[in-house]
């Protein structure tokens, strides 16, 4: 069976003018082109779409796609399976999410309060979600699915003394980083050592190995995303590159 543009574009529901996008950059040729320059799309270019947006949902950038895509070793049912595994992840993620704000919608209509132990969750999952909506991708593709999941556990089984600990930490590192640069401290000072320190102690709050080279590379990230920067860099500029600075002379040895 074949279909036109439009009808592909109807099927899938992506526009025609993603799918002449995607034709230009050869990502989805068409199967054929009439000599009025219709294009058509059989079965094959349809199995192709189909793992183009799956990548595309999980926030795959198209040159990576096509790379993959065209690679002769290229497995589907492997990348489907794998597509799944990520897909339960964080349906199981949302999950958490919808039970917290049910049960918080609940609490407030009845003009009940949650007892500590769920706004405790609720803080857990709510860190989680953020960081994976806001950095998920770019550590996912540095450090790989089973690292960030793993960070990811760490947080959700924090206790109430160790989470209060973590952001009591964050905030110490931040506020002392913007002293520093204000006092022009130098990253491989005394106070460049001692924040570093601190932002190893951050890492490592729920008793999980120390990896110095892990460290230098979270800290690379600092200044070359920009969320990162503008996050430590929201108040004094130059927070992030110092702390960079810092963890890269001191990590291993603070």
């Amino acid at each position: 069976m074949e279909y036109t543009i439009r009808e592909l574009a109807d099927l899938s529901g992506v526009t025609t003018r993603t799918l002449r996008w995607y034709h230009q950059i050869g990502l989805l040729k068409p199967a054929r082109v009439a000599e009025n320059g219709y294009r058509y799309y059989g079965p094959v270019q349809v199995d192709r779409l189909q793992d183009i947006l799956y990548y595309r949902a999980l926030g795959v950038e198209l040159a990576q796609i096509k790379a993959c895509l065209d690679d002769p070793s290229f497995d589907r049912l492997a990348a489907l399976r794998s597509h799944l595994a990520v897909l339960q992840q964080e349906r199981s993620r949302l999950d958490g999410l919808i039970r917290s704000v049910q049960k918080t919608i609940a609490a407030q209509e009845r003009k009940e309060f949650m007892d500590d132990a769920e706004k405790f969750e609720a803080l857990k999952q709510r860190a989680v979600a953020w960081h994976e909506e806001t950095y998920g991708r770019e550590a996912r593709e540095q450090y790989g699915d089973q690292m960030v999941d793993a960070a990811q556990n760490t947080v959700r089984n924090l206790t109430q003394e160790q989470y209060r600990e973590w952001m009591r930490l964050g905030e110490e590192i931040r506020r002392r980083l913007e002293q520093a640069v204000q006092e022009q401290d130098r990253p491989e000072g005394p106070e460049g050592r001692e924040i570093a320190l601190l932002h190893k102690r951050w890492l490592t709050i729920s008793g999980n190995p120390y990896d110095p080279a892990m460290h230098k590379g979270l800290a690379q990230l600092y200044i070359q995303d920009e969320r990162f920067t503008a996050y430590y860099d929201r108040t004094v500029p130059g927070c992030a590159r110092f702390l960079c600075e810092a963890v890269c002379r001191w990590a291993g040895e603070a």
